[in-house]
């Protein structure tokens, strides 16, 4: 606890990722890719399900941001 009075004094505005265009870009690649990954050598569909819903949830996930984003709600 002795140095806890040394940290400097931040806002929250100052603790923004780095380079969200990069998230953005990285979410668009992590989705194609688990889309990807349902074309194998596997029997079951229940990994095709979660792998589909997963990259739909990444979708929607960019789908909002964007939404947000273009209503001024979001920087």
């Amino acid at each position: 606890m002795a140095g806890d009075h040394d940290a400097p004094v931040t806002s929250p505005d100052q603790h923004k990722p780095a380079n969200m265009k990069a998230l953005r870009i990285g979410a668009v690649v992590s989705a194609i890719i688990l889309l990807l990954m349902t074309m194998g050598n596997h029997e079951g569909k229940v990994e095709d399900i979660f792998l589909a819903l997963s990259a739909a949830g990444l979708i929607l996930l960019l789908i909002v941001d964007w939404v947000l984003r273009r209503n001024g709600l979001r920087s």
